[in-house]
């Protein structure tokens, strides 16, 4: 992995009270507020049964581990992401999904902490000590100076001691893309074509490949464990009595700032900033989200979705039911019907340009390939769509105005408001 720091800048947001403004009733915002936390717990409930399928055909591949099984369990991994991808949105304007997020989704990860790694990618790294520890092969790692016994690869071992060891981020060890690892393996193709390619034999014990299947099978099960875990526990926080509900719910103003902070800093610092146009500047495909299984077009599509469901309060389950309610869109619309048709407009044109980059993904190359040096066509298509929420932000900060919302922080990115610090 790229050993860069992602740098993050914040981008304040200020209003000046519109005392003329004739203010929105607290049962107006509380209905807005009540159908937000029924979306979420929608979203993270259909994470779940995604991700319970998945730990499926997990126990599928590893009870008879061949092409078949490993293809549908990388199905599975695909299939799931797309709830989870829209859920995003609920970061950074709620406390519970911020300080939970990093067990599931982060990234970018060190590899050789889990497994074994291609000789390109190094023996060591000044910024982290595991960086080849390789905690499947070895039974014993030292973190912090210190021997750790490695010898059970538990759940609770992942994410107790493993995960950011050493207070380094980079350690990921647990979630989303610990497991996209273990069934891709690395993608040693650069910008060119195709994926990781771990062999099904990675996890056939009676025809091993690459040593030690009995521990890469114990660590792959016991991070599907966790993520099933994980996202139970982030379902039952937005029931109607959960802790995530109760928080957004307890203040209107501050609930419906919530909503708008999770559709800015998503839209601006974190996709257009940290996922998209760094890797566009430095051309790496180490910079992109699903680096092992180049499904990163998909995943950058469902986030861009989720912010425009979280403004108009729509969204189809994975059952295909379609929920639709009061929304923050009903707000805006009936103080500025203009703005309203602003904000849509702008996120109606995101969409459009992420829609190309997913046909573009499907048919032409993936998204490692169009971000590669040199690719004008495929850099112009990732670069419309990174102006798209880069615009679409605008009129979000708009929409902050026009709701005296007073002051917001959004999260911001030196790729975008500094990028000459993202050679330094």
């Amino acid at each position: 992995m790229s050993i860069l720091k992602h740098a993050r800048t914040a981008l304040v947001v200020t209003t000046a009270l519109l005392l003329a403004a004739p203010a929105f009733a607290a049962t107006k915002q509380a209905d807005v507020l009540k159908h937000y936390a029924e979306l979420a717990h929608a979203k993270y409930e259909d994470s779940l049964v995604t991700a319970q399928a998945l730990d499926k055909a997990i126990d599928a591949l590893l009870a008879n581990p061949n092409d078949t099984t490993l293809k549908a369990a990388r199905d599975a991994w695909i299939k799931a992401r797309v709830p989870y991808q829209q859920s995003e949105v609920y970061r950074f304007g709620n406390p519970a999904v911020d300080e939970w997020e990093g067990k599931v989704n982060a990234w970018p990860l060190d590899e050789g902490l889990i497994d074994y790694v291609d000789a390109s990618y190094g023996t060591e790294s000044d910024e982290n000590t595991l960086y080849v520890a390789n905690v499947i092969a070895n039974k014993t790692i030292k973190i912090n100076g210190k021997d750790v016994d490695a010898s059970k690869l538990t759940p609770e071992f992942l994410s107790g001691t493993l995960h950011e060891a050493g207070g380094v981020e980079a350690n990921v060890a647990t979630g989303y893309h610990a497991i996209e690892f273990l069934l891709w393996g690395q993608d040693l193709h650069g910008t060119g074509p195709g994926a990781g390619e771990r062999p099904a034999s990675d996890y056939d014990l009676k025809n091993c490949t690459h040593g030690n299947c009995d521990r890469r099978a114990e660590y792959l099960k016991s991070a599907s464990t966790l993520l099933v875990s994980d996202l139970k526990d982030m379902t039952e926080k937005w029931t109607p009595d959960g802790e995530a509900t109760k928080h957004v719910e307890a203040d209107p103003k501050a609930g419906i700032t919530a909503i708008l902070t999770g559709m800015g800093s998503l839209s601006y610092g974190e996709l257009a900033g940290e996922r998209m146009k760094l890797g566009l500047i430095l051309h790496d495909p180490e910079e992109e989200h699903d680096c092992f299984s180049d499904n990163t077009y998909n995943s950058h599509y469902n986030d861009a979705l989720g912010i425009k469901s979280a403004y108009t309060g729509d969204y189809t389950r994975v059952d295909g039911t379609k929920m639709t309610g009061p929304s923050l869109q009903d707000l805006v619309a009936a103080k500025n019907k203009k703005l309203d048709k602003e904000m849509m407009a702008k996120l109606d044109k995101t969409m459009d340009a992420m829609t190309v980059m997913v046909k573009r993904g499907e048919t032409v190359e993936k998204y490692d390939q169009m971000i590669a040096e040199g690719n004008k066509e495929g850099n112009a298509v990732v670069q419309k769509a990174i102006d798209g929420l880069v615009d679409q932000t605008k009129t979000i900060q708009r929409v902050v105005a026009g709701l005296d919302l007073g002051t917001v922080k959004l999260e911001g990115s030196d790729s975008l408001d500094d990028p000459s610090k993202v050679f330094k």
